[in-house]
């Protein structure tokens, strides 16, 4: 059920004494990619429906006030035309819960050389992902709609909404969901009887639990308590500086493979809940192997391990910035003449690369 249909489009401020809990879009600022390409499939884990455009850099024939990402330097691009459009799509971080109240946000700019604007912009909640004009139904909806067409003098507009969950969506899918797109673009000069094109960069995306104030009332628990018991944090020292390194125990992999066992998942939740809590720490994930075999298979495995570990903290909901290297067997902490030495150097790390 969606409370509210139109959403602002206008900067505003949160209800007072409200708190929002962390963003349940991964990735939701695109700053996060596997390589530089203009695909966004390198966003992981978003998934373009068609052909969408994936940015790291304000465009060179930009010459708007607001050029490039709202914030940070990653935004993507969606193209509608008469018969044609796009759509972004991501797996949320957890499934929505029923009954539960959530705050989306996102933020969109009309891009400097569409010669038509769109009636209607949005996004949908879905169980198993967006497969068509069927599941664009409002009651799965925050739809912003405006009979004059949505744009902001080519600026940064804010689209906001809240959403009662059904129980159990797992993706959210962002796009233009009329059911025929040349019916909801309006030309922006009559006078150009030409193709219709309207192109939105999308930016900073959020999905948050909404709590709204609540008057403080004292409880009294009579027989057990069951809370929801949150993973813990990592310890690191609060002290710790730029270039500093935090070896991750615990972390396992497939035998001569990259794929993260089960039993890594434990530690990496305490690494992600250290992030959600300093969200301003940029950091590094560097792999390292021993020396046994081939120089290069050791180095890409590395590589491999680290990115899979960049991955399911990604996954998991940190929005911090993040990169990640192999260094194969060049930076050994231990001697590889035995297998002790050897366990220690095949090992994940963190290096913080800004605070």
């Amino acid at each position: 059920m969606v409370l509210v249909f139109a959403a602002q489009l206008l900067h505003s401020q949160n209800p007072p004494d409200v708190k929002l809990e962390k963003n349940l879009v991964p990735n939701g600022s695109f700053e996060n990619f596997r390589k530089k390409a203009n695909n966004l499939r390198q966003a992981i884990p978003w998934q373009p429906i068609a052909s969408v455009d994936y940015y790291q850099s304000p465009l060179s024939n930009d010459t708007t006030a607001q050029k490039g990402a709202y914030e940070g330097y990653s935004y993507i691009g969606l193209r509608f035309q008469k018969r044609y459009k796009e759509f972004a799509q991501v797996k949320l971080v957890e499934p929505l819960h029923r009954g539960t109240v959530y705050a989306f946000s996102m933020h969109v700019r009309l891009a400097f050389w569409s010669n038509a604007i769109l009636k209607s912009f949005g996004a949908i909640f879905s169980k198993a992902g967006y497969r068509g004009q069927g599941d664009a139904v409002k009651s799965s909806m925050i739809d912003t709609v405006n009979k004059k067409g949505l744009m902001k003098n080519f600026q940064w507009f804010t689209i906001r909404g809240f959403y009662k969950a059904d129980g159990g969506e797992k993706y959210l899918t962002i796009g233009n969901f009329a059911p025929e797109v040349k019916k909801d673009m309006t030309r922006m000069n009559l006078f150009n009887m030409g193709y219709k094109e309207a192109y939105y960069f999308v930016d900073d995306i959020s999905l948050t639990k909404f709590k709204e104030p609540k008057e403080e009332v004292e409880v009294v628990i009579v027989g057990p308590s069951h809370k929801e018991v949150e993973d813990s944090t990592l310890v690191v020292k609060k002290d710790i500086q730029v270039g500093e390194k935090v070896a991750l125990k615990n972390i396992f992999f497939e035998d001569g493979k990259y794929y993260l066992l089960p039993e890594s998942y434990a530690e990496l939740n305490k690494l992600a809940q250290y992030l959600l809590k300093n969200p301003t720490i940029e950091i590094q994930i560097n792999g390292h192997s021993d020396n046994s075999g081939l120089k290069f298979k050791n180095q890409k495995i590395s590589e491999l391990r680290a990115r899979e570990v960049f991955e399911y903290l990604i996954k998991k909901g940190v929005q911090n910035k993040m990169y990640y290297k192999g260094f194969g067997s060049t930076q050994p902490i231990a001697s590889n003449d035995t297998d002790e030495g050897k366990a220690m150097n095949r090992r994940v790390e963190f290096e913080i690369i800004k605070k």
